[in-house]
This record gives C-alpha cells, sequence and structure tokens, in this order.
C-alpha cells in the first residue's frame, strides 16, 4: 500500500527546481538555497507517502537540518492530509500528527494542509468549508498554503490576475495574497526589484497583503544577505508594518519549532528592529484576549495588532 501511495501520489524532485518551474533566478546562491527549501518540502511529503508510523516519520523529519526541517515538516502535513482526504478507513493523520510529533511545528502545518487541497479538484471548488475542521484561528494559513502553492506551480496565471482568488470571499481573498506573496519570494528568487516591480502590477488595495507575505518568506525562508534585506525594507518602506508583521509570524515559528535560522535573525533586525525572540513575543502578546471571529476574523485582528506595535515606537515594552 506505500509503495503504491508513493507512486501515485509522489512528487519527483525536480519538481522544485527553478529550470522546471520558470523562475526567476538571477542569484546563483539564492536559486540553490530556495530550491533546496523545496526538495527538502518534497522529501517530507515524500516520506510521509511511505511511512505508516507517525512518531518514526517524526523521527525522520527531525533529523533533517534546523534550518531547512520545518519546510519538510510542511510537506509531511500536505502529503498526510492528502491521505484523509483520499482514504476512507483513517480520516485523523494530521490531526494525530498535530496532537504527537509535529505539534511544534503546528504553524508549518496548517500551511501543508492547504497545499493538499489545491491538489484535489472537488475540494478546491468548496476550499474555505473544508478550512472549518481545522483550528479556528490558524486555519487561514492552510489558505495561505493554498495559494503558495498556486503561486509556486501556477505562477503566470496567478501573477496575471486570473486565479481561484476570485473565488473566495473578501476577507479570504486578502490571506490568498499573504500566501501569493510568499510565493512571489521564491518565483522571483528573492530578487527585490524583480518582486517590487511584479507587486506594483496589483492593485493598491492588494500590496500590503503580498507584501506581508514577503516578509514572512524574507524571514523563514531567507536565501539572501543582509544588503538585500536592507534593500527590502528601503523599496517596500510605505509597507514597513506588514513586512515587520511577516517576519515575527516567522519567528514565532521557528521559535515554537526550535528550529532558529541566521535569516530570521537578520530579518528581525532590519524589518522589525527587534531580536528573533522580542519579535516572536509581539506575536504572542497581540493573542492576549484575543475576541472570537465576529464581523472581522480573529486572525485579522491578530495581525493588525501586531503591526501596530511595530508602526509604534512601544515594541520596546515587551522586552520585560
Amino acid at each position: 500500500m506505500r509503495s503504491f501511495r508513493s507512486c501515485v501520489l509522489g512528487i519527483a524532485p525536480g519538481e522544485a527546481t527553478f529550470a522546471s518551474r520558470g523562475f526567476h533566478g538571477r542569484d546563483p546562491q539564492a536559486r540553490r538555497h530556495l530550491e533546496q527549501i523545496g526538495s527538502t518540502f518534497l522529501e517530507g511529503y515524500n516520506a510521509a507517502l511511505a511511512c505508516d508510523e507517525l512518531d518514526a516519520l517524526g523521527c525522520r523529519l527531525n533529523s533533517i537540518d534546523a534550518n531547512l526541517r520545518g519546510f519538510a515538516f510542511e510537506g509531511a502535513a500536505m502529503s498526510l492530509s492528502l491521505l484523509d482526504h483520499l482514504t476512507l478507513w483513517d480520516k485523523h493523520r494530521l490531526q494525530r500528527f498535530l496532537d504527537g510529533p509535529g505539534s511544534p511545528h503546528v504553524y508549518m502545518l496548517h500551511v501543508g494542509a492547504g497545499w493538499a487541497l489545491a491538489r484535489l479538484p472537488w475540494t478546491r471548488l468548496w476550499v474555505e468549508r473544508r478550512f472549518t475542521q481545522l483550528d479556528p484561528l490558524l486555519k487561514w494559513l492552510a489558505l495561505d498554503g493554498y495559494a503558495f502553492h498556486e503561486g509556486y506551480f501556477h505562477w503566470k496565471r496567478c501573477l496575471g490576475g486570473d486565479s481561484l482568488r476570485g473565488t473566495l470571499s473578501p476577507y479570504s481573498r486578502r490571506v490568498f495574497d499573504q500566501g501569493l506573496g510568499r510565493a512571489l519570494w521564491f518565483v522571483g528568487g528573492a530578487d527585490i526589484d524583480y518582486i517590487a516591480e511584479t507587486i506594483a502590477t496589483f492593485q493598491p488595495p492588494r500590496r500590503k497583503d503580498l507584501w506581508r507575505g514577503v516578509g514572512l518568506a524574507c524571514a523563514y525562508a531567507g536565501g539572501v544577505g543582509r544588503a538585500v534585506v536592507d534593500a527590502l525594507a528601503a523599496v517596500a518602506k510605505p509597507y514597513a508594518p506588514q513586512l515587520a508583521q511577516g517576519a515575527a509570524f516567522a519567528a514565532k515559528a521557528r521559535e515554537r519549532a526550535g528550529n532558529p535560522a541566521e535569516c530570521t535573525d537578520i530579518a528581525c533586525e532590519v524589518l522589525c528592529g527587534v531580536s528573533t525572540a522580542e519579535a516572536a513575543a509581539v506575536t504572542d502578546a497581540a493573542l492576549v484576549s484575543l475576541p472570537e471571529d465576529g464581523p472581522e476574523p480573529a486572525y485579522e485582528v491578530w495581525q493588525r495588532r501586531i503591526q501596530a506595535r511595530f508602526a509604534g515606537e512601544k515594541v520596546g515594552e515587551l522586552k520585560s
């Protein structure tokens, strides 16, 4: 059964190369790093297809270099979610993984679940309804993952304005753009000029959410040095709170998973003006007394609180 799953659902490592995807890759170092992230994602995805024991799967993924480990867990979540949708006898693989060895990577697992929905034609028609089965707050990360998949595998269509975003509710479209912004970091090969020029082609109301995704990708995926992050901060200065909020999300995801990375430290210092630990603390503080979903989703209130902290001069108060 495991070999059958791998044969039918497996994805070849070559699918993550820039040549295969047609991505813009002017900087060879950034290109190699982003391709390595893609191959690590697929390593986790294919490992989950071939492994029935979730504890054993967790051990295998935890053996991967810490800087890349989160992407392997994200790929595994996509695989487990796919299997949950495709089999009748076990519909709770992803949830058991979330409750067990995948718990430290809860953010990445929700993102990975969104990748799975993008692969199933019958779920794409009711994609928002599928997210209600996940954590009430973090379910939006699945929509982010869904959008990242669309931007990564169908970037010409998405960047040209023709995408499934139009079938979503108004707020879901905003979260979709966050995921599309993350994908643009890969599609653009972390080339700040290319990314800025591409975002400028979108309607102004969409740009904040796209830059929010770019900030998250810069801080979590990285692949560039401080000079490039400085350039990002300069070219997207009007969107500084959104960049900072995205970087803070990355900081919290890495802190929770225990997989620190230099790219996150640099991004937090440049985009947030604080350390990675302090940026993660901002996201925690913003969760205090967070209201339940109402006319405005709690996820949006959470993000707006974080952006407000970085837009003002009170971030330092959270150091204690």
